[in-house]
């Protein structure tokens, strides 16, 4: 007899059943069991999804059109690592100002100046003492409906590109709340971070179409030289009146008797730069020029003739030595009528300010010499500091001390309001631990005509410091720096000392730098 097997029928119920379960419960494979990158990679797309749609919402609808004064703007917020705000003045330039930190940048185009409103003006001008107000107004309503408008962008960009991507509803609408909550942390941080003083130094800059547009190589610099310092000479001209015509941001405001110093240092022989120092006192009214030394390469007598333009230059010009300055080049210079040579302490009395100096106890143009060094610096930095407490106890209290190089300088700390210095071709400014405010500038000829062995061109620096005429305390100063050779850039930045309160400065107007009544890290060169 053969025995067979019994199986239960197996109705359709049970392998229905049985299916399911396969289905919902499916057994994991070895090594398989909880996996981990799935989950990022949900929350990176979620949020890539969340940022791209946010930020072509704002592209597409979160520009706002509105009246600020007599002119026409458009608002938009735009991601951004710094944050800050941008003011683009076209075909002007921009001013720049360092006003939160967020991941969201605040663009305002000036689109055009309304030519109703502005007539108003012309035909009105008691309008203008409540314009300030009338700009404050309209840039607070143009935020609101920024904000309101760039909610709504967010919104609806992350959510349609939640859609798309996912297809479901639920998701979509995450992305939206979790755009909204990013902007809103946006938000927070620049309220958090908000810096009022930032208009109190916008920093401008341009392309200026008459700068010169390519000088070349070292042979077309030399052949060329009169065309290209002529042309920089222009570039410093038209870069003061577009700062003059375009910052009308609530600044420092310069009276017609305020005092004007133009600071230059480390010319090294270029040419150029008597053009650009010649240009500037005039366009700023500079009252006295004080250079900081190093105005010569090698210090020899051949060179001495490189100076001869400072007889010419409008302005009287305080001098101090450098290390690449000779006392042959001392002497030579104290043969000048408008220039008066500071050594070893001693102090003149020019357009009212008392300055007093010393020349760099080393010369080494070409780094030879082995000299004191530090040590050296330190000690005639001392005789400098006696000097002036000497000046101090005779009733003849000292405005600004000059020296060279910033390590002399600094033992001046105490003993003065302000000292300038140079030899480090960049600028510093810092107030020593004594009071004293240090300011240290860069090189005005752009490192010399050596700089055409560089492999970038060194820019050309130089500063007007605006003093109080009843004080002789410094209350604003302007850095101006010009691309360099071959370069057609132009910045004009406006500094105010932190020890200067806002209420000091209440004139919304800009300086007047045109008026002629009235009034800006290499090593140091071998």
């Amino acid at each position: 007899m053969v025995r067979v097997p019994f199986r239960p029928r197996r109705t359709p119920d049970a392998r229905v059943r049985r299916s399911r379960g396969a289905r919902t419960a499916p057994m994991p494979a070895p090594g398989l069991a909880g996996s981990g990158p799935r989950p990022v990679v949900r929350v990176l797309a979620m949020v890539a999804v969340v940022v791209l749609g946010g930020w072509l919402g704002l592209l597409v609808v979160g520009d706002v059109k509105t009246p600020v004064g007599p002119m026409d703007t458009t608002m938009a917020l735009r991601p951004s690592l710094t944050g800050g705000t941008r003011v683009d003045v076209s075909p002007l330039g921009a001013l720049e100002l360092d006003s939160h930190v967020a991941p969201l940048r605040l663009d305002v185009d000036v689109d055009r100046l309304d030519p109703v409103r502005s007539q108003r003006l012309v035909e009105k001008p008691e309008r203008f003492s409540g314009l300030q107000d009338e700009v404050a107004r309209d840039v607070a309503d143009g935020a609101r409906e920024l904000a309101l408008r760039s909610v709504v962008a967010v919104l609806t960009g992350a959510t349609v590109l939640g859609l798309v991507v996912y297809r479901r509803p639920r998701p979509a609408l995450a992305a939206g709340g979790l755009a909204l909550v990013l902007l809103a942390g946006s938000g927070v941080s620049a309220y958090a971070t908000w810096n009022p003083k930032s208009v109190l130094e916008p920093k401008f800059s341009g392309l200026l179409s008459s700068a010169p547009s390519v000088v070349g190589d070292a042979r077309s610099i030399v052949t060329e030289f009169d065309v290209y310092q002529q042309e920089l000479a222009r570039l410093v001209t038209n870069v003061s009146r577009l700062y003059d015509a375009t910052s009308t941001l609530p600044v420092y405001q310069p009276d017609p008797g305020t005092l004007r110093v133009l600071h230059v240092s480390d010319i090294h022989l270029n040419p150029a730069s008597w053009h650009i120092v010649a240009s500037l006192v005039k366009q700023y009214g500079i009252d006295v020029i004080i250079d900081s030394g190093d105005t010569m390469d090698h210090g020899t007598t051949t060179e001495n003739g490189f100076l001869d333009p400072i007889r010419d230059l409008g302005a009287p010009y305080v001098w101090v030595r450098g290390n690449h300055d000779s006392q042959e080049t001392q002497k030579y210079l104290r043969g000048f009528k408008n220039v008066r040579v500071l050594d070893e302490g001693s102090a003149v009395t020019v357009a009212g300010l008392r300055i007093a100096g010393t020349g760099d106890p080393q010369f080494t143009p070409d780094r030879t010499l082995a000299l004191g060094g530090a040590a050296s610096e330190r000690m005639a930095g001392l005789r400098l500091a006696s000097a002036l407490r000497d000046q101090t106890r005779a009733g003849t209290p000292v405005d600004i001390a000059v020296a060279h190089d910033p390590q002399l300088a600094r033992e001046a700390d105490g003993t003065v309001p302000l000292v300038l210095a140079g030899h480090v071709h960049h600028r510093v400014n810092e107030l020593l631990p004594l009071g004293t405010r240090l300011k240290v500038e860069g090189s005005t000829g752009g490192g010399g005509l050596r700089a055409v062995q560089n492999e970038k061109p060194e820019k050309v620096r130089a500063s007007v410091l605006y003093l109080d005429r009843a004080t002789r305390r410094l209350q604003a100063w302007d850095e101006i720096t010009l691309g360099g050779l071959g370069l057609t850039t132009a910045e004009v930045s406006r500094h105010l000392p932190e020890e200067n309160s806002p209420a000091a400065t209440p004139s919304p107007s800009a300086p007047v730098p045109a008026a002629p009544s009235s009034p800006g890290v290499p090593s140091p060169s071998p």
